[in-house]
């Protein structure tokens, strides 16, 4: 059970804990646990924006999709990008100035009740509803994945690997809040960049460099460096609007929402596009010299041919040494933690604020709130178990 990859993930995750235990110092008031006093800097709101949205499918779905078609999925990455931009570009700096003018609303809903003057509070319900709804099942397909992580690195049956999973998620969210999701958002954040850059970086080398990686690529298909292969003009603009998905994320928006002041967001727009563009293109390129690697060293290729979605994974472990595979392999479930503990905090909020606070207890003291607050990422947690339970629900 104990190997150097397992230790390796235990070393990440008692960090992760370290990190929402000193983070619990620094939560005083309800302010401080859903949104961080409002105090991020340019850094942290940065990296943790991009965290939090990038789940487990940065390093196993789009590396695995251009491993099996080629270059042509990297639309995908392309629409990303051009919406995070103009995500930044366009709602970061409105956002973080009208929900402090919108009477310091804490939570979405809560800022929709104040900037429409929303009487009736049928806004505050309707977008409650919504996300508590859509972030349970999120939240719990993100369980699934951490699960499939435990019960590969610790040789555990699917329902105990659930659970731990789940309770390494949960110990910082409920110990530290909103700041210990930022402070671990950051360095997941670059974990997942470093793994990113390294496990394509070391296919190359293997291969011979550049031009040889490039003409293995086209021995296996020439189709793979086909931008356009298999695709429609439709195709390319379904492909490419993914981005407008970041527009209405609940998660990210409250990244914009708890930074220090406007005034931050240019240096973190530029934080965040250059960690985005490092880590999609890093995505891309290990699966694309992925597909060489495996035609040219068809032994290890058996795990990738039955589920092509291990393509980094098996990279990982193939190409580096035990100790350095498991940091590499840590970076797969920093991916999923990110936006797990995201979206169990938003819940929580949402739950907090805008149900417990606004229609049963209005006169809540800040204690009270917070401690509300945990018991509802509890709460959350445990309904996304049961959804998980039977990952053929999701």
């Amino acid at each position: 059970m104990f190997n150097p990859t397992s230790i390796t993930f235990i070393g990440y995750l008692i960090v992760m804990v370290a990190v929402g235990l000193f983070a619990w110092r620094y939560t005083k008031n309800f302010n401080d646990y859903i949104l961080g006093g409002r105090r991020l800097g340019s850094i942290v709101t940065g990296l943790s924006v991009g965290a939090s949205d990038m789940s487990g499918w940065l390093l196993m779905g789009l590396p695995g999709a251009v491993f099996l078609s080629g270059i042509c999925e990297s639309w995908i990455a392309i629409g990303l990008a051009i919406g995070t931009y103009l995500n930044w570009k366009i709602v970061a700096s409105p956002l973080r100035v009208y929900t402090e003018v919108a009477h310091n609303a804490l939570t979405l809903p809560d800022y929709f009740t104040h900037r429409f003057e929303d009487k009736s509070k049928l806004l505050r319900i309707i977008s409650a509803f919504v996300i508590l709804l859509f972030f349970a099942i999120y939240s719990a397909s993100g369980m699934v994945a951490s699960a499939r992580l435990f019960e590969m690195v610790f040789d555990l049956p699917y329902s105990t690997a659930l659970i731990l999973g789940t309770i390494a998620t949960l110990a910082y969210v409920f110990l530290g809040g909103f700041l210990a999701v930022s402070w671990t958002d950051t360095i997941q954040a670059s974990m997942m960049c470093l793994a990113l850059i390294i496990t394509p970086l070391a296919v190359m080398w293997d291969l011979g460099g550049w031009t040889a990686t490039i003409n293995q690529v086209s021995q296996v298909s020439a189709n793979h460096l086909n931008m356009l292969q298999g695709q429609t003009f439709i195709g390319v603009v379904s492909l490419l609007a993914w981005g407008l998905g970041y527009f209405g994320q609940p998660h990210i928006l409250v990244r914009f929402m708890a930074a220090k002041d406007a005034k931050v967001m240019p240096q973190a727009c530029r934080i965040s596009m250059i960690w985005l563009i490092f880590c999609l293109g890093g995505a891309v390129a290990a699966g694309f010299f992925g597909a060489a690697y495996f035609a040219a060293h068809t032994d290890v290729a058996a795990p990738v041919v039955a589920n092509h979605e291990r393509v980094f994974m098996v990279l990982s472990t193939t190409l580096f040494s035990p100790w350095i595979g498991g940091i590499l392999l840590s970076a797969i479930l920093a991916a999923v933690m990110s936006t797990l503990s995201c979206q169990l905090l938003v819940c929580s909020s949402v739950l907090t604020e805008d149900f417990y606070r606004a229609f049963i207890r209005n006169n809540a003291s800040q204690k009270e709130l917070v401690w509300v607050g945990r018991a509802t990422v509890i709460g959350v947690s445990l309904v996304a178990i049961l959804i998980a339970l039977d990952p053929n629900n999701l």
